[in-house]
């Protein structure tokens, strides 16, 4: 099997099939994928698939994704050689890390401490405060009842809270930059896309502020953060 057998290809040409390929949009589950090939400096090519459902749910992407959603990636050199499909951020980012042998630690206990806060940012951080974005940014501000809104609202502040206590006296989510890092931080700075930093008291914790801050200065951040770019 190869780059071209994979009917997603078709709709979104390679133009080196040797490189990885990476079908996204910058959302902020979209970046962390490119943010971490920028900082393991893998060479991919970045295809930018809106969230239309003509992009998400035609044939060519639910190939790769069954659930409709960026970012997938297609590795041509994957396990045994063999080109690999994969879909939902959190699994690609420790793919990644396994394959390059960076920004997740080969000791067993800190490899288990990263992967939580992975998991703590796929399940609670990154679901919570894209529920806060719909209720206070999009369709979901037009719903009277104050109560989904308050729900969300309260939820994230208790999260912040959470990694407010973890950032004390440490500039990374574990101690070293990890891909816990490149799941977390995307998160934290839609809060100011959603118009929500007063909302959860952001400038009440100062560490989640110095902590973005620092991770939106990395060169590799800053490249992947408009990696692909919104129009392809």
């Amino acid at each position: 099997m190869s780059l071209v057998d994979f009917p997603i290809a078709s709709r979104w040409p390679a133009s080196d099939p040797s490189k990885l390929q990476l079908y996204s949009f910058p959302t902020p589950n979209g970046v962390k994928v490119s943010i971490m090939l920028e900082e393991i400096g893998l060479p991919y090519e970045a295809h930018t698939v809106t969230l239309s459902d003509a992009d998400v749910k035609s044939a060519e992407f639910l190939s790769l994704n069954p659930n409709n959603k960026i970012p997938g990636i297609i590795d041509p050199d994957g396990p045994g050689g063999k080109p690999l499909g994969l879909w939902e951020s959190g699994a690609i980012l420790i793919y990644l890390a396994e394959k390059s042998g960076k920004l997740l630690p080969s000791d067993p206990a800190r490899r288990a401490e990263v992967l939580q806060w992975v998991m703590f940012q796929m399940g609670g951080l990154g679901p919570m405060l894209g529920q806060m974005g719909f209720f206070v940014k999009f369709a979901g501000s037009e719903i009277e009842d104050p109560r989904p809104r308050a729900r969300y609202v309260t939820e994230a502040k208790r999260l912040l809270g959470v990694i407010e206590g973890q950032l004390e006296g440490r500039d990374w989510i574990t101690g070293d930059y990890s891909i816990a890092d490149i799941a977390i931080a995307p998160w934290l700075r839609a809060i100011d896309f959603y118009g929500a930093r007063d909302l959860v008291d952001w400038q009440a914790h100062p560490n989640c502020v110095a902590y973005l801050e620092l991770f939106l200065a990395r060169p590799a951040v800053q490249v992947g953060l408009v990696t692909p770019p919104r129009e392809g």
